[in-house]
């Protein structure tokens, strides 16, 4: 499962607005940016209390990147 796929099916499943879920990848030379926009109501969510859940989704990301290149999570509002 692309990086991409794999942040669009868990942010659905976090939040109330699944259709408002968009997901951007952007590739670098050794790294990719992946970009994710939900309903500004739903930020909370993705985030969680303490940044618990982004730094879980970041370490998913972590398990499914290639070695050599990184991927780097945003949450933008």
């Amino acid at each position: 499962m692309a990086a991409k796929d794999l942040i669009e099916t868990i942010a659905r499943a976090l939040v109330d607005e699944p259709n408002s879920v968009e997901v951007t990848e952007i590739d670098a030379d050794r790294s990719t940016v992946v970009e994710l926009r939900v309903a500004q109501g739903d930020v909370g969510k993705v985030i969680g209390k303490d940044g618990r859940t982004a730094q879980s989704i970041r370490t998913l990301l972590s398990a499914v990147s290639t070695p050599g290149r990184r991927i780097h999570l945003d949450i933008l509002d």
